[in-house]
């Protein structure tokens, strides 16, 4: 069989928030890339923060196997002992090519990189926003270059495949400048985990201009890969590193925070027009596009291969997940695992009930709930993903889950233990985004409400 191209089209804070996923957003190039290949409703990411998850995507490792516990531009990094998917492609003779927004350094601990890009195994850059301005890889510019590359592939011969991972910016905040082409307000479904109010409104109107802007992006390279007849060797993929930038989504283990989509179109090897309900998380991606590259696959990995699905032949879906959060624009450690049916948290550190990352914080959805969600928070989480989908009914404590309660806790000890995780020797080193300190100055935060209240007490007493 002759190695397919692969283009891997990656956005920021996406989540599932995309028409074909039931969202009323118009999409409909992505919908339409997802009628004609197969989309996969139960797919997740293992860490609800960037460089974390996209981390994951590269070397199919769990996040503090693969070192990049939180983000690049803040000192963490992939370790330099690790292989990466385009390292690996290039092994089996593909030019490997980034266009657009990495989020990933490789054995650059400390840094303040957004980027380690050639060393993380491309052999060709191509630059839109320009070295150290991720915001500048946006939708429009990122299938400018997208489609020449294309074109030039196309009248070269292509003496060898490629592997092509397209980055854009959207839909990261902030969603200021996509107002005009925002949905009126009163037109907007608010997702039933957030508070239906006017700010709420405004918020996710704007998040739908960037969600479209995406899309528009997305059509005019899928046009561009038919019309220069590349698309009928080409492996297609769209996916996100993790859940939307909204209160109890990004940030969270919650499942707003974990889900991502992911849709694959391969003409002439899978069959359009499916749906795939099999428990998958983004680990897995890594080995699959190699066994579809018909490249080596590393030992050692976290995740495995669902080719197999893709091509009808027998597959046993995954049981469990773990996922985490260690460092993010602030210091909230949390591990967990998710199977089909349950959830279970365990918070390692004081904290608010649910971490808002800052430009969520400051956001008009994250001022909208700050006085609900930064009270303490428990040490554990358990939830009934069939009983309580919006997982706000916490079991942890009821005694007819004690027992599934002992069994998540064990796995996710286990787990901890096997891998070394770095939690477990205590608080893990790391840079707060500088950011925080005016919050905190201004009394905003969870630290701060609570000095707040103290101090309160203190002149009432």
């Amino acid at each position: 069989m002759t190695k397919p191209n692969i283009i891997l089209m990656i956005s920021h804070d996406t989540g599932r928030y995309l028409g074909c996923y039931g969202r009323q957003v118009a999409t409909p190039a992505i919908d339409k890339i997802a009628d004609n290949g197969v989309r996969f409703d139960n797919y997740f990411c293992s860490a609800p923060q960037c460089s974390p998850s996209r981390g994951s995507i590269m070397t199919g490792l769990y996040a503090h196997n693969h070192g990049m516990i939180g983000l690049s531009h803040l000192g963490f990094t992939i370790t330099e002992d690790k292989t990466t998917l385009p390292k690996e492609l290039d092994k089996a003779g593909y030019e490997t090519v980034l266009i657009g927004l990495s989020h990933e350094t490789i054995g650059q601990p400390g840094g303040s990189a957004f980027t380690s890009s050639g060393k993380l195994g491309y052999k060709r850059i191509i630059e839109v926003g320009g070295p150290g301005n991720p915001d500048g890889n946006l939708a429009p510019l990122v299938a400018d270059k997208t489609i020449q590359f294309l074109q030039e592939q196309a009248s070269s011969g292509q003496e060898c495949p490629f592997f092509a991972s397209v980055g854009f910016f959207e839909t990261h905040r902030d969603f200021d400048a996509y107002e005009p082409q925002a949905d009126p307000d009163d037109s907007i479904a608010v997702p039933d985990y957030l508070p239906d109010t006017p700010e709420v409104r405004r918020d996710v109107a704007q998040f739908q201009a960037s969600v479209k802007t995406l899309d528009e992006g997305i059509e005019r390279i899928h046009r561009a890969l038919q019309e220069t007849g590349l698309d009928k060797n080409t492996l297609l993929l769209y996916t996100t590193d993790h859940g939307i930038a909204f209160p109890r989504a990004k940030g969270t283990l919650l499942d707003a925070g974990l889900e991502t989509a992911l849709i694959m179109n391969w003409p002439g090897e899978v069959q359009g027009g499916k749906v795939q309900e099999e428990l998958l998380c983004n680990v897995d991606l890594m080995p699959t596009l190699l066994e579809a590259a018909g490249a080596d696959i590393p030992p050692g990995l976290d995740g495995r291969s669902f080719l197999p699905l893709l091509k009808e032949k027998p597959f046993t879906p995954r049981e469990e997940f773990f996922c985490e959060l260690t460092w993010h624009d602030r210091y909230h450690p949390m591990r967990g695992i998710r199977t089909d049916r349950y959830k279970y948290i365990r918070n390692f550190e004081d904290g608010p009930a649910v971490y808002l990352p800052l430009d969520i914080h400051r956001s008009l959805s994250g001022q909208s709930v700050r006085d609900d969600y930064y009270t303490p928070n428990v040490s554990e989480e358990l939830y009934d993903l069939l009983l309580d989908p919006l997982e706000e009914h916490n079991l942890a404590n009821n005694d007819e889950y004690a027992e599934l309660l002992q069994d998540l806790r064990g796995r996710v000890e286990e787990w901890m233990v096997t891998t070394n995780d770095p939690l477990l020797k205590g608080a893990v080193p790391g840079k707060e985004a500088p950011e925080w300190q005016q919050e905190l100055d201004m009394g905003t935060t969870y630290k701060g409400r609570e000095q707040e209240i103290s101090s309160r007490g203190q002149k009432n007493s």
